[in-house]
C-alpha cells in the first residue's frame, strides 16, 4: 500500500506535500518522494526511510515550485526495498513525466514486453510504477502527434492507459509546464479524493489517497476521482475531467475499511470510523449467537486499527471494555514491515501489556484481521504470561485466505495463516482458547450500512474473486517465486536529488 498526493497553489507547495506526506505515513514507511514544478522544470528529492528522515532543510530549500506530487510506499508483490524503487519515478520524453502511483498491476511482464518490442520505451527498475509512467508517456507521443499538447490529448492518453494495463492504480502525474494528472483505474480499487481551497489568490486544488490529508491542510473535500476518470488540474490552476473508461464501476478495496485507512478519512464518501464500529456491532452479534458459552470478562482491542470496533462490540455485548496493552508510539507498524522475523521481533517492542488487566481473568482480544498470525500468537502469549485465565481472539475481518495482487503486502498463500486451515486448526496454531472470525456479508454490510451506494468490493483476500478478471494461477506462482526469491527480482541504482530543466 503507498500514499499519493498532488498539489496545485498559487503558494509554494513544498511544505504542503511534506506536511500532506506525514499524514499518509501510515501507508508506506519503506521510502518517500517529493517532485515540485517550477515552470518547465522540476525539482525532485526521494529515498527509503521515514518521511522525517528522507528529507532535510536543505533538501526542502531546493523543492521550488507551486504545483508537484508525493508519494510514500512500501514495497508491493514482487518488489524490492531499494532506493530505486522510491518514487515519484521520471521521464523526460515527451514533454517529461513524474508519476507516483498506489496499487500493483497485474501484466506488468505483458507490458514491460510490449514498452521494449513495441514502444521502443527503457523501463530501468522491476517497479509496476515505472511501466505504469512509461506507458502513459507512450500514449501521450501518440496523442499529440507533433501538435502542442492540450487537455483532450491527456485524458485521450489516459484512456490508453485503460486500454492497457491491468490491476489497480491511483496515479498523480506532472506534465512539465503543463500541469497535474490524476486517474484512478477502472474498477476504482484503491482510494483517490479531490480537495478544493479557495484563496484570495485564487483556487487551489489537491489529490490525496485520504481526505485526512485535505482535512488537516485546510482543503474542502470536493469529491472522490470516479472509476476510470482523470482529472486535470493546470498549472494555471483550471480544473477539468473526463470519463476515460466506457463500463467503469466502483469496487473499492474492503481491506481498506477494515486496517489501512486512517479512521478520520472518508472514502467514496464513507466514514472509514463508522465502518468499523459497524464491524464490532455485527462481530457483537455473531459472538452471541454462536460464542454465547463463552465465559467473557473483559474486551481489549489490539492498538490501534482495532479500537472502534472492539469498544463497539462491548457496548453492544454489555462487557467492560479496558485498554490492556500499551503501543510504543516509536514502533512501526509490524504489518508493512518486510520480513517475517522483523515482525515477530518488534510485537513485544511495540506492545507492553497492563498485568492487572489480564490477571486471572478471561480475555476476549479484539484485533482488525489476522493475517501471518505471527503478532496474533506473540499477543495471546503476552496475554498468558500477564496471568489471563482463557484467551479468546475475535477478528472484525473474515480469514485471510488468499494473496491480495492489488497492492496489499500479502502476495504468497503460505504466509496466509488461514489459508488450508479451519478455524480450530488457527485457534490452535495461535494458540487462543477460541476465535472468532467476522463473517464476510456482515463485513460488507457493515460498510454499506454507513454507505448504501456502496453495491460491490473487492474482497480478494477473503474470497479469492479478483475483481480484474485476469488473476491466474500461474500469476500466482509467480508473485511467489519472487517474494521467495526463486525469480530474481531487476535492481538498479538509487537515485536522491534531480533538477530537470524540461520545455515541451
Amino acid at each position: 500500500m503507498c500514499g499519493i498526493l498532488g498539489i496545485v497553489s498559487s503558494q509554494p507547495v513544498n511544505q504542503l506535500l511534506y506536511d500532506g506526506l506525514q499524514l499518509l505515513q501510515h501507508r508506506g514507511q519503506d521510502a518517500a518522494g517529493i517532485v515540485t514544478a517550477e515552470g518547465a522544470m522540476f525539482h525532485m528529492h526521494k529515498g527509503t526511510g521515514l518521511v522525517r528522515d528522507v528529507f532535510r532543510t536543505r533538501d526542502m530549500r531546493n523543492l521550488i515550485g507551486n504545483a508537484g506530487i508525493a508519494h510514500v510506499r512500501y514495497p508491493t508483490a514482487g518488489t524490492a526495498s531499494s532506493p530505486a524503487e522510491s518514487q515519484p519515478f521520471y521521464v523526460n520524453s515527451p514533454f517529461g513525466i513524474v508519476l507516483g502511483h498506489n496499487g500493483n498491476l497485474t501484466n506488468t511482464e505483458q507490458l514491460q514486453d510490449e514498452l521494449f518490442r513495441e514502444d521502443l520505451r527503457h523501463v530501468n527498475t522491476g517497479s509496476d510504477s515505472e511501466v505504469l509512467l512509461n506507458v502513459l508517456a507512450h500514449e501521450l507521443q501518440e496523442a499529440v502527434q507533433g501538435h502542442r499538447l492540450d487537455v483532450e490529448d491527456v485524458f485521450a492518453a489516459v484512456a490508453g492507459v485503460h486500454r492497457r494495463c491491468r490491476g489497480a492504480y491511483a496515479v498523480v502525474a506532472m506534465i512539465a509546464g503543463f500541469g497535474l494528472l490524476a486517474f484512478r483505474d477502472p474498477y476504482g480499487i484503491r482510494p483517490l479524493i479531490i480537495g478544493r481551497l479557495e484563496t484570495p489568490t485564487g483556487v487551489e486544488w489537491m489529490v490525496a489517497s485520504e481526505s485526512v490529508a485535505l482535512d488537516a491542510l485546510g482543503f474542502q473535500v470536493y469529491r472522490d476521482v470516479a472509476p476510470g476518470e482523470a482529472v486535470l488540474v493546470t498549472l494555471d490552476g483550471e480544473f477539468f475531467s473526463h470519463p476515460c473508461a466506457p463500463g467503469a464501476s466502483l469496487n473499492p478495496c474492503i481491506f481498506e475499511y477494515v486496517y489501512f485507512a486512517r479512521p478520520d478519512s472518508v472514502m467514496d464518501g464513507t466514514s472509514v470510523y463508522e465502518t468499523r464500529l459497524r464491524m464490532g456491532e455485527r462481530l457483537a452479534d455473531k459472538i452471541r449467537r454462536q460464542f454465547s458459552h463463552l465465559d467473557i470478562d473483559v474486551v481489549i482491542p489490539i492498538p490501534d486499527t482495532s479500537r472502534p470496533s472492539a469498544l463497539q462490540l462491548a457496548m453492544r455485548l454489555n462487557l467492560p471494555y479496558r485498554e490492556g496493552f500499551i503501543k510504543n508510539r516509536y514502533i512501526g507498524r509490524t504489518f508493512i514491515m518486510p520480513g517475517q522475523a522483523v515482525r515477530k521481533k518488534s510485537v513485544r517492542q511495540k506492545l507492553n501489556a497492563m498485568h492487572q488487566e489480564f490477571r486471572g481473568k478471561n480475555v476476549l482480544l479484539v484485533d482488525d484481521s489476522i493475517v501471518r498470525g505471527t503478532t496474533s500468537r506473540e499477543i495471546i502469549q503476552m496475554a498468558r504470561d500477564s496471568g489471563a485465565h482463557r484467551v479468546y481472539f475475535a477478528s472484525a475481518s473474515p480469514p485471510v485466505r488468499y494473496p491480495n495482487v492489488y497492492g496489499i503486502d500479502m502476495p504468497t498463500r503460505n504466509e496466509l495463516l488461514a489459508n488450508g486451515r479451519s478455524d480450530e486448526e488457527i485457534c490452535r496454531e495461535i494458540g487462543a482458547d477460541a476465535v472468532i472470525y467476522q463473517d464476510l456479508p456482515d463485513l460488507i454490510s457493515a460498510v454499506q450500512e454507513v454507505n448504501p451506494r456502496l453495491t460491490s468490493f473487492d474482497a480478494s483476500c477473503f474470497d479469492g474473486r479478483y475483481i480484474t478478471g485476469d488473476v491466474t494461477e500461474e500469476y500466482l506462482a509467480r508473485l511467489e517465486g519472487l517474494r521467495n526469491g526463486t525469480i530474481p527480482m531487476r535492481q538498479s541504482l538509487p537515485t536522491r536529488q534531480m533538477h530537470l530543466n524540461l520545455t515541451h
